[in-house]
């Protein structure tokens, strides 16, 4: 990965002053082009062979030494897209100065996610059968929206939430379809709660009514934005949301929810969804789901008209292929839908989201439009296209698959218990540290902690904020570790997520000498 400090193509190199572009011929322009460059064709095989094998050994070099690279980004914003051209290139450029280019200029601004000690957010793999099942995916280039266009894509897409599906220790029955991220999977379960709610939206939609009523959507103070995000793509706005209060360990309560629904139903207005979450994004908090059924069973019988149930486990619904874990999806069979992501905790590379529902048919009766041109006469087939808003498809299923094939179930087990472990070994440091504490309970790979230092007993939690910016601050400063935060009721503490492949015990060691480090640091300050 050392760049070549003679390749630069800055502007400089590229765009002259008088804005008409490198000449495009001549023997300087052709130095170092594939002959396949000249022509009309693509990259000839003996070119891709050559510039393949370079790409492969650098992905092999980033990987092995991304451990000892700065994890956080350290660029001031702008700095990337003024160190390249304004104008594209007019005249064909070798592969190699791209590719040295991007040591040269974009490296400095990569934050580094598959970091041994990214904790951040949630810490994610991109693990290299994954990285090879991309890298297949891109080169077949094909495009899954019908079963015809594609048979193999649709097929293994199905096969592989099948195989997930039991890895989670989930009954048969559920279909899947992968999307991008988890928030398109509750954009689109919340479509079809929508259209169960038998409002006539996909005809006549929200607009210009006056026989709608305020159609509600359910959710714990501590859901993912995309929840509320949802609600404003579908039309629903955020007055349709209902963010439900919390127990002492930050689940949803389910008595408060109840009375949220009926109070809503006493002012007229139409419940359609209820969104528990297994491993919230703060603290990894686990939702009563079965609780939370329920509650939905109680007031569907009320009302009349069923109440859709979506549990969004994009990243704590993967501890279940831990039998031991199996607890936290306790309810989720009794859901309409459900989502848990392989890019966040089973070593996919992103973009990987898998969203089951009870009902293979919710999503086409909510998104079903044949073009002509899109007809086929294929029976008893699955065309993936009228099951939500995208039309061309990326084959996303082939890395998934290559990823649980390489572990297998049992390795997948394991490094996820590995993971979990990590965590509780954090945690245990944290509650024997006399100057931090944990801030909440800690059921995944995600610990909740903030300084509350001796130095300063009886502080008010202004000042313990502030100290705790301050070390937060100065942990990703160092360029050695990257946490990020949340805010817990007032108080204010900082996240420390396990998850990636890389994060040996040695290496979270240091961070937890990192941290004590700084901790002092700001003491002596």
């Amino acid at each position: 990965m050392s760049p070549d400090p003679d390749a630069g193509t800055g502007k400089a190199d590229q765009v002259p002053e008088s804005g008409s572009g490198p000449a495009a011929t001549g023997p300087k322009a052709t130095v170092g082009l594939d002959p396949a460059q000249l022509g009309l064709g693509d990259m000839d095989a003996a070119a891709f062979r050559r510039h393949g094998y370079a790409v492969i050994d650098w992905i092999a070099d980033y990987l092995d030494g991304v451990g000892e690279l700065p994890v956080l980004a350290k660029v001031a914003p702008g700095q990337i897209r003024d160190s390249l051209p304004v104008a594209p290139p007019v005249a064909p450029e070798p592969f190699e100065t791209a590719l040295a280019d991007l040591d040269r200029v974009l490296m400095p601004g990569v934050t580094h996610w598959n970091h041994p000690a990214f904790h951040a957010y949630f810490a994610i793999t991109g693990s290299g059968p994954g990285i090879l099942g991309e890298a297949l995916a891109a080169a077949l280039n094909v495009n899954g929206m019908l079963w015809r266009t594609s048979p193999s894509a649709t097929e293994l897409e199905q096969l592989v939430l099948d195989w997930l599906r039991q890895l989670l220790g989930l009954p048969e029955g559920p279909r899947g379809i992968i999307c991008d991220t988890a928030s398109i999977a509750t954009t689109l379960a919340l479509a079809a709660a929508r259209e169960q709610a038998d409002v006539d939206v996909r005809q006549r939609g929200l607009t210009g009514r006056s026989d709608i009523p305020l159609l509600c959507v359910y959710t714990s103070e501590q859901a993912h934005s995309s929840v509320e995000k949802a609600a404003i793509a579908l039309g629903l706005g955020r007055d349709g949301v209902r963010l439900i209060g919390t127990d002492p360990e930050f689940r949803m309560d389910t008595a408060a929810l109840a009375e949220a629904i009926r109070a809503d139903v006493r002012r007229g207005h139409r419940p359609i969804a209820i969104v528990p979450t297994v491993g919230t994004t703060s603290t990894t908090s686990v939702d009563p789901v079965a609780a939370t059924a329920d509650v939905r069973d109680e007031v569907a019988e009320e009302l009349g008209h069923p109440v859709w149930l979506h549990v969004d486990g994009a990243y704590g619904g993967m501890l279940a292929v831990c039998e031991e874990h199996r607890w936290v999806l306790d309810g989720v069979d009794r859901a309409d839908s459900f989502v848990t992501n392989p890019h966040k905790w089973l070593f996919t590379p992103i973009d990987c989201s898998a969203l089951f529902v009870r009902d293979a048919d919710a999503l086409p009766r909510a998104f079903a439009l044949v073009a002509e041109y899109l007809t086929t006469d294929d029976e008893d087939v699955t065309d993936y296209m009228d099951w939500g808003i995208q039309l061309g498809r990326r084959f996303r299923a082939l890395k998934l698959w290559l990823v649980m094939r390489y572990f297998g179930a049992e390795g997948l087990v394991a490094r996820i218990r590995h993971h979990v472990d990590q965590a509780r070994r954090v945690a245990a440091w944290v509650d024997e540290h006399p100057d931090l504490e944990v801030a909440a309970p800690v059921p995944m790979s995600t610990v909740c902690f903030r300084a509350r230092p001796r130095w300063l007993a009886g502080a008010d939690e202004a000042a313990l904020g502030d100290l705790n910016r301050r070390l937060l601050a100065g942990i990703n400063a160092t360029g050695a570790a990257y946490l990020s935060h949340t805010v817990l009721g007032d108080r204010y503490v900082l996240r420390l997520a396990v998850g990636n492949l890389r994060t040996t015990d040695e290496r979270l060691d240091a961070t937890c000498a990192l941290i004590d480090r700084e901790l002092s640091a700001l003491r002596s300050r």
